[in-house]
């Protein structure tokens, strides 16, 4: 039974009491008139009881049971117990107080960790020296209105927050809360979707660009040059071929984003895939100059995942090795299980001795489009998107890659996957 059933009760007990209390004791009236009769002595009780029930109507009946307010005076005191400074702590978003002074007398443990020299009487107004900022803590200090403002913190690292500035309390202008809103993944998101399709219109215009000037050409003064019409159907076809491989990429890059998880857990050999991919890039390789080398044993090495996926992801890998290590003139293939620190691991390595990687581009060669030697010809060129495509299919299926690299000693790819376990 909840408690607006027995309050609901309790109400009727006391409409049913107050409303028959008259002919309860009109009822033991006549029953004393009629004892006095049969049992005199039963009399007395009787008229005791009417003057008991009497004085009831002039006392007030018992108020219900305040069970409702028994449990909000609860929590209230719960929420006092609690305090507003640890709910403040509890807050993801920085949170700063100061008085009208501008002097900060209190931060939260996110503000600490985003503002490291905003300490306890700090002036907000030496703190922030953005005119914007500035121009919102004068506004609201003087009138007392809510605003806020698009804020960018550059120190300790770049970030965006939407700040927002508001008395502490309604009707008071001596506090004010500063909250601060972290943006700043939206704004890389909203960056990297602008970049995407600057980089895709970009690449898509280049090859275009060139095949409508070639076409023009050999409709106009190459219509009867043999050897020229030669030449530049054969440019042509390696512009359309670069336009494939491009839109190939997108559309794998998409369909990996969409689908965060593996769709099938198979069984996969990776020595298996690793002979197959190798197998199939000899002739690239030969035409760079590079041997590929094997080093592991025939011995199966199990994981789990998409056997299409994985092979994209070392044909991706071991295509790069022979493209950017074509100086070493070797290239290998490397795999092993039971690695450190963990023991239920495939490590899978693709080594160069080519001219190696500048330690500032290693952060950023998963990123889409991100190519280091921008500047060579279109023979070494890729889409940008290979690296990318691998880092999806590792995330695909738990696993992890480093990539070490000494100038003009080579490049490493270390990939960590985990072997496949069967479920009980």
């Amino acid at each position: 039974m909840n408690n607006h059933d027995e309050q609901g009760i309790w109400s009727a007990l006391m409409k049913f009491w107050q409303q028959g209390r008259l002919y309860l004791i009109f009822a033991v009236v006549v029953l004393a008139f009629v004892f006095w009769l049969v049992w005199p002595p039963l009399v007395l009780y009787l008229l005791l009881l009417s003057v008991i029930l009497a004085l009831t109507l002039v006392v007030s009946p018992p108020a219900p049971p305040e069970i409702t307010r028994k449990k909000t005076t609860k929590r209230k005191g719960a929420l006092a117990d609690i305090g507003a400074e640890k709910i403040a702590g509890l807050l993801s978003d920085p949170l700063v107080i100061f008085d009208r002074s501008g002097s900060v007398i209190y931060t939260n443990p996110a503000a600490q960790a985003a503002f490291p020299s905003m300490e306890i009487e700090t002036i907000v107004f030496l703190r922030f020296r953005a005119p914007e900022m500035l121009h919102m803590l004068h506004e609201v200090v003087e009138d007392g209105q809510p605003r806020s403002i698009d804020y960018f913190e550059r120190l300790p690292i770049e970030s965006w927050y939407k700040a927002v500035l508001m008395p502490l309390e309604a009707g008071r202008d001596d506090l004010f809360m500063l909250i601060f809103r972290d943006q700043t993944e939206a704004r890389r998101i909203d960056r990297m979707r602008s970049d995407f399709v600057a980089n895709a219109s970009h690449e898509l215009r280049t090859p275009l660009a060139s095949l409508r000037g070639f076409i023009e050409t050999l409709q106009g003064p190459a219509r009867e040059d043999v050897k020229a019409r030669d030449r530049f159907l054969e440019i042509m076809q390696k512009q359309a071929d670069r336009m494939s491989r491009l839109i190939d990429d997108l559309l794998s890059l998409s369909r990996l984003e969409t689908r965060p998880n593996v769709g099938t857990e198979d069984k996969v050999d990776l020595g298996a895939i690793l002979h197959h991919v190798t197998d199939s890039l000899v002739p690239m390789a030969e035409a760079q100059g590079v041997v590929i080398e094997h080093d592991f044993h025939d011995e199966p090495v199990y994981v789990a995942g998409s056997r299409d996926e994985l092979i994209q992801l070392f044909q991706n890998l071991i295509e790069n090795g022979c493209k950017y290590g074509e100086s070493g003139k070797k290239l290998i293939v490397s795999l092993k299980k039971h690695g450190v620190p963990s023991p239920d691991e495939a490590i899978i390595s693709v080594q160069d001795f080519g001219a190696g990687i500048a330690a500032e581009h290693l952060p950023r060669l998963t990123e889409r489009f991100y190519r280091i030697n921008a500047e060579t010809g279109d023979a070494k060129k890729g889409t940008g998107l290979g690296l990318a495509i691998v880092k999806h299919i590792i995330t695909r299926h738990r696993g992890k890659m480093n990539v070490r690299s000494e100038i003009g000693k080579g490049t490493t790819f270390i990939v960590r996957l985990p072997l496949f376990c069967v479920k009980s």
